[in-house]
């Protein structure tokens, strides 16, 4: 079996994200170190503009908008519910960090 660099996989899996979405990542070895702080806002903000877009869109199919049919409001809703658990998920996980570092001693 081969050995997998999850970070690796990681920075490659995000400039394909990115990618898809049409914007031009460039991986974090060649950009320098990235300031987490401004990535944790910048994950929050994608997570709260994909929920805006999922309740504008169920508002619209629910005001009888033509041009938004069920399915696409259901998709929109289902991806905005996932990032906003993963999300969560990654909350629990930098709080179970955090509590594990408090509690060693120096």
């Amino acid at each position: 079996m081969s050995d997998i660099n999850v970070n690796e996989l990681l920075a490659q899996m995000r400039v394909l994200s990115a990618q898809a979405k049409g914007v031009q990542l460039q991986p974090a070895a060649e950009n320098g170190a990235s300031d987490f702080a401004q990535m944790l806002k910048s994950s929050v903000d994608q997570v709260n503009s994909a929920q805006q877009n999922a309740r504008q869109l169920a508002e619209a199919f629910e005001l009888g908008d033509q041009s938004v049919d069920l399915a696409s409001v259901m998709v929109e809703m289902q991806k905005a519910s996932l990032s906003f658990q993963a999300m969560t998920q990654v909350r629990n996980k930098l709080v179970s960090a955090y509590q594990e570092i408090m509690s060693m001693q120096v």
